[in-house]
């Protein structure tokens, strides 16, 4: 099959090859991971007696999506990912919920997926997410469907699925890094480190996460109206999971006259109407936010570092 990947995931393999979401390199470099991508796909087509319709473009910044058809017929979607994405603990959460929620994950039919980090899932719109909703409406489609995916997470023995206490503490190492050589980010990054260390300290809840949830992360499908897709799972308070939600559209929020109070009342709207501490919201959106401000700066992306640090500012 002719194949290019999208320039999307190209660009978000550049960004991991110079430091990637926590400051480490994952288990492979992202350049190899593309160069090997087009052996990966045909390799899994054939084995899996699938029908190439074409490339999903522009695609994520962590995965490549493929819309196929089964031998029958049945419309689904291979997507293929790099070890550092985790693709093994996507697979494992979207069996848990077991479409609950989220896009069902296809039976291999004996097919043992291999080191290229391979799922089969079913069919959704791609062109139609929450995000085209009207602002009040996503907010509240979006948030019904992560409130279905909070559950008891399995258990350790069946799958280890990191802690938000884990991978915020990674996190916080490089943020820590940044504030050392960039003194314009010293005092957000003091703050998010001070509500990170009281949040972790005996969270409410231990519930299987979304992890990477927000509006265009929630697809128009079949079997239910909307399902959410790309987990980053990860186990702890719901409040973390939310958090995400609070911010999107930052663009919007950013060029309103009201965006600081605008934000307040989102915080506050949201943690009532899925019943989560307001105060614990709001600490772990400053984190979320200063976090991914930060990373974003560091990889050059400096027009979302802007947007995302002034969000964090109002928080």
């Amino acid at each position: 099959m002719a194949f290019e990947p999208p320039q999307r995931l190209v660009r978000a393999l550049g960004e991991a090859q110079r430091g990637g979401p926590d400051g480490t390199k994952g288990a492979e470099e992202p350049g190899k991971w593309l160069d090997e991508l087009a052996g990966a796909v045909q390799q899994a087509v054939v084995l899996r007696e699938l029908t190439v319709e074409r490339v999903q473009a522009p695609g994520g910044r962590s995965s490549l999506v493929v819309l196929v058809r089964q031998a029958d017929g049945t419309p689904a979607v291979l997507k293929l990912a790099p070890e550092r994405a985790r693709p093994e603990s996507e697979r494992a959460a979207l069996a848990h919920w077991g479409g609950r929620g989220a896009v069902q994950l296809l039976p291999a039919r004996g097919v043992v997926d291999d080191v290229h980090g391979e799922l089969l899932l079913e069919r959704l719109r791609p062109d139609l997410s929450v995000r085209s909703l009207p602002e009040a409406k996503a907010l509240l489609e979006a948030a019904g469907t992560l409130r279905r995916l909070w559950v008891e997470p399995p258990a350790a023995q069946v799958h280890a699925f990191e802690t938000v206490a884990e991978r915020t503490g990674r996190q916080a190492e490089a943020m820590r890094a940044a504030a050392d050589t960039d003194a314009e980010v010293v005092e957000l990054v003091d703050a998010a480190l001070v509500a990170r260390e009281e949040l972790i300290t005996g969270p409410p809840e231990e519930r299987l996460l979304h992890g990477t949830f927000r509006q265009s992360k929630v697809l128009a499908g079949e079997r239910m109206p909307w399902l959410a897709v790309g987990p980053d799972p990860v186990i702890g308070e719901c409040a973390f999971d939310l958090a995400r939600l609070v911010r999107d559209r930052v663009e919007d929020l950013i060029a309103s006259p009201s965006g600081a109070s605008i934000t307040r009342r989102r915080v506050k709207r949201l943690a009532e109407s899925l019943e989560v501490d307001q105060e614990r919201l709001r600490g772990w959106t400053l984190f979320r936010a200063v976090e991914s401000g930060v990373r974003a700066r560091r990889v050059g992306r400096e027009q979302d570092a802007e947007l995302l640090l002034e969000f964090a500012g109002w928080l």
